[in-house]
């Protein structure tokens, strides 16, 4: 589940919405002056007559207008491209809001003309129409966000062995530079539900999706922080090195434990790592990594955990 919001058909509006399942764009027709109609209503906008028909048509059209939004217009439209709102002037003389997909913000030119792209957008089949430019080979375009699949068995190169009595070397580990980026994990609805049930924390904001639609500030539920936190284990974070020499190795703790930003469900995280201090101590070496948990495509975490080692 996710929280993006989608839109709710109506009696009037679903023809349209069913169509876009069936591989058709339907718009209406006034049968008394001929005039087209979008968004779907129960009278003609020209003549006001009640005498309207379903139409399909091809969706062509040109670009009217456009904004490029590189911050999110909400945390769930969060990703590695911008996102571009455009406004499509189709062939019939309606205009519809709309994304624009497999462009390049360089490409795009009001005027330019354009073909409807099908996405998928969740697992009950539901169709958005996208636009691309009219040369673009796309034709449809599935957007389902998925559990990612288990990362495979870490490879590349070996990582550099460093021995837990080489505190030089240690320390020379520290740095301000974060590691490459772990897998992707995904944090949906069931998630949250069974992290409810196991700790005991069903506040609403995180399993009441109806309610939190309408009273959360963030539009839907999120993830508990601590459920966030924990999921650390489940990403490979691709560090260059691997301490050795020591007998026990203790999760000791946390520095600091701080929740930045929500998680909404639905939302794919990753997470990066940096070593920020090592210290010899009188029970063993202390090595304290900055692991930050972020959602995918968004540069402030969700988690930040300066995670303590102990090895001894």
């Amino acid at each position: 589940m996710s929280n993006k919001p989608m839109p709710l058909p109506t009696a009037i509006s679903a023809p349209f919405w069913d169509g876009l399942k069936e591989g058709k764009i339907l718009l209406q027709q006034c049968n008394a002056c001929q005039h087209w109609i979008f968004y779907p209503r129960r009278h003609c906008s020209s003549c006001l007559s009640h005498d309207l028909s379903w139409k399909q048509v091809s969706g062509a059209g040109t670009l009217y207008t456009y904004t490029v939004a590189r911050v999110p217009t909400l945390p769930e439209f969060a990703s590695a491209e911008p996102q571009i709102l455009a406004v499509v002037e189709l062939d019939e003389g309606v205009r519809m809001n709309t994304t624009l997909i497999g462009l390049d913000p360089g490409q795009i030119k009001v005027g330019m003309r354009l073909k409807p792209v099908r996405a998928t957008v969740n697992a009950d089949g539901a169709v958005l129409l996208r636009y691309t430019g009219a040369d673009v080979p796309l034709e449809e375009r599935d957007e389902v966000v998925r559990a990612p699949e288990a990362p495979a068995a870490e490879s590349g190169p070996p990582k550099r062995k460093i021995d837990v009595k080489d505190i030089e070397t240690l320390k020379s580990l520290v740095t301000g530079e974060f590691s490459d980026w772990s897998n992707q994990v995904l944090v949906d609805q069931e998630l949250i539900n069974q992290f409810a049930e196991l700790s005991g924390d069903s506040y609403w904001i995180h399993t009441d999706p109806e309610r939190a639609r309408k009273e959360s500030p963030f539009g839907g539920t999120i993830a508990h922080g601590a459920l966030v936190q924990v999921l650390m284990s489940r990403m490979q974070v691709p560090l260059s090195f691997e301490v050795t020499g020591f007998t026990n190795m203790v999760n000791y703790g946390s520095e600091r434990l701080r929740f930045p930003s929500p998680v909404p469900a639905g939302s794919l995280v990753h997470s990066r790592t940096r070593v920020k201090s090592v210290e010899v101590l009188p029970r063993g070496t202390q090595m304290v990594l900055e692991c930050n948990i972020h959602v995918v495509g968004q540069e402030r975490p969700a988690v930040i955990n300066d995670l303590v080692i102990l090895y001894m």
